[in-house]
């Protein structure tokens, strides 16, 4: 076996959008990568396929590779940071077609992408879900009402107009772009967990930690105690040493205690944390300089 006998990088443009689909909406390069090999038939064969001049890098996750980098030149996947993968519309577009037509619209992007490369001035670009349809703009270039508004309160208001799944898949986005490595779970099976992974403690240690993430109301009653000792309890029945529970709402003080009482300890990251996150990572967010002249006085 040699590396004609082995499937193309075109091969693995769609399973690549498939993966980041399935891992939550946004994955890591490597998350990706095990994805999708996950898919592939023989893969311990394939992956001793190797090029003469470099035996110790495989052919088969080379192609995976470049079928994930294609993904984001047709602008079926973005990187709004080095290394982490979104889903973009025209991704969620390919998904939702029959198998059959999704490969072969895929291959028709990859066609055009490559045949008009040379005239490009950079690659096609998908719209994300979140940096843009999340987008608050804070500054004098606003309608006063908006300016003088708490962009915090816009923000929150905007992500309780995103549909429960698409708040989960935020949330997991958000966590991963902080360095969590996260797999997007669901289901009976699962109990309250909507994320499991690691989260990097050092250069060298990581801890098991479990997500949940509820879309409640910002301005509706809190969570309570009750609510954080069953996540406690699903939490370590998944074998978690640590735990974040997410909401847009707020957290009674009684649940409070309960998180760090109790083990495994849960950070609570309710809607103000978020707006903390979000800001720090310019996510949807854009804070606009603005001059505050009357400091300029004491030059006069």
């Amino acid at each position: 076996m040699d590396a004609t006998d082995l499937p193309r990088y075109s091969d693995f443009i769609l399973p690549s959008v498939r993966a980041v689909n399935e891992l939550g909406g946004s994955a890591k390069a490597k998350e990706i990568r095990e994805h999708v090999l996950e898919g592939v038939d023989n893969a311990e064969e394939l992956l001793a396929v190797t090029r003469q001049n470099r035996p110790d890098a495989s052919v088969l996750i080379e192609r995976i590779d470049w079928g994930r980098s294609y993904a984001k030149l047709i602008g079926a996947l973005e990187t709004p940071s080095r290394g982490l993968y979104l889903l973009t519309s025209l991704g969620k577009e390919l998904l939702s077609l029959p198998a059959q037509d999704a490969e072969q619209q895929a291959l028709k992007l990859d066609r055009e992408f490559r045949r008009n490369r040379p005239a490009r001035n950079r690659p096609r670009a998908g719209k994300s879900p979140f940096e843009d349809d999340v987008s608050v703009v804070v500054g004098e270039d606003v309608e006063e009402e908006i300016a003088d508004a708490d962009w915090a309160d816009v923000l929150l208001g905007r992500l309780h107009r995103l549909t429960p799944t698409g708040f989960e898949e935020f949330v997991l986005f958000l966590l991963r772009r902080y360095g969590l490595e996260l797999r997007r779970v669901g289901g009976s099976g699962d109990e309250g967990i909507d994320g499991i992974g690691t989260a990097p403690l050092s250069p060298v240690l990581s801890s098991r930690v479990a997500v949940q993430v509820k879309r409640y109301d910002p301005d509706g009653r809190p969570i309570g105690r009750d609510v954080v000792a069953l996540f406690q309890r699903d939490a370590q029945a998944k074998g978690a040493e640590r735990a974040i529970l997410v909401t847009l709402g707020r957290f009674t003080d009684a649940a409070r205690k309960a998180a760090t009482t109790f083990t495994p300890t849960v950070d609570l990251i309710d809607g103000t944390r978020i707006a903390e996150l979000v800001l720090q990572q310019e996510i949807g967010v854009r804070m606009a300089p603005k001059v505050d002249e009357n400091w300029f006085d004491r030059f006069d």
